[in-house]
């Protein structure tokens, strides 16, 4: 098939692996494009579907928008089957949805119509959601609203955000190639009217740790933002990133440490943290850290 890939960051990146490597033809890239990044935030670094679709030769496009005519009789004359659409970050206005033969579908990481919108999985960690998934669905004007044709499911567990990311990238790509092949036989189900959730965007404000819930959130809170933009506190005017930690017994002052560990008093429970990131050092084991810059117990993390 002829296919034009739209998608933006790792997550997007093995779909259009996966789409080269089972014989499409992808004609065109649209990725978002290329942010201030490098050393000092100066550089102009373009995202890792960019990098993908440059290195295997597929032509690359970062229109900022496609709501005007001009963008739209691009894509159109491209005369591709059908779009492939993985976290993009763009919203696709209908001549865009209607500009191949066969629409677009979206490759989604959750079971719909749980946690339409921007972020799927880190809500999915957050709720406490036992299992989550892949939908592959076929795109309409609505927010993640359209039929689907496929799903796949897997466990949270203890998985982070990143591992999850990971998971369901790969797993997606492989349920989109399948979904491909049986284009013809796949009939669109339309998606339950009960159990709409949204998941809006991740506000950095989120990702400060409140000590004041039971230890079992606070574990999720840390799963759910690790790697990004992770969990934190403050000490001494310090920032700390809590790259992961375990729910322990122990009751106090929420935010209060318990022992000379980084056991923390919470809501109810405590958690014990065991990965830590200074500001500025590089990530460590929390007895690493607290060789050199001791936390007593008693103290007070914000």
């Amino acid at each position: 098939m002829r296919i034009i890939f739209m998608g933006t960051p790792d997550f997007a990146v093995p779909a259009l692996v996966a789409l080269v490597e089972a014989g499409h033809e992808v004609v065109a890239a649209y990725t978002q494009p290329p942010r201030p990044g490098g050393r000092r935030g100066k550089e102009l670094t373009p995202s890792p579907v960019h990098k993908e679709a440059e290195m295997r030769g597929i032509e690359v496009r970062h229109p900022v928008s496609l709501k005007n005519a001009e963008e739209q009789a691009a894509f159109a004359v491209l005369e591709a089957d059908i779009a492939v659409v993985a976290a993009y970050g763009l919203i696709l206005p209908q001549a865009i949805l209607d500009g191949t033969a066969r629409g677009c579908l979206n490759i989604h990481a959750s079971i719909l119509p749980r946690w339409r919108g921007a972020a799927p999985i880190q809500r999915a960690i957050l709720a406490g959601d036992p299992t989550t998934g892949v939908t592959i669905m076929q795109m309409e004007a609505g927010l993640d609203t359209g039929p689907m044709l496929a799903t796949l499911r897997t466990t949270i567990d203890r998985k982070t955000a990143g591992e999850l990311t990971t998971e369901l990238a790969e797993r997606g790509a492989q349920l989109l190639i399948g979904t491909l092949r049986d284009l013809a036989i796949h009939r669109p189900v339309a998606q339950p009217e009960d159990g709409v959730t949204y998941a809006r965007k991740i506000d950095k404000a989120e990702a400060r740790v409140d000590f004041s819930q039971p230890a079992e959130q606070v574990e999720r809170q840390v799963r759910a933002f690790m790697p990004a933009p992770g969990a934190f506190f403050e000490l001494d005017g310090e920032r700390y990133k809590v790259l992961a930690a375990d729910v322990a017994e122990g009751s106090g002052t929420p935010g209060t440490t318990l022992d000379d560990a980084l056991t923390v008093a919470c809501g109810s429970g405590a958690i014990r943290i065991t990965r830590i990131q200074r500001a500025g050092k590089p990530a460590m084991a929390t007895g690493d850290l607290l060789r050199g810059k001791p936390v007593p117990a008693g103290t007070s993390l914000g």
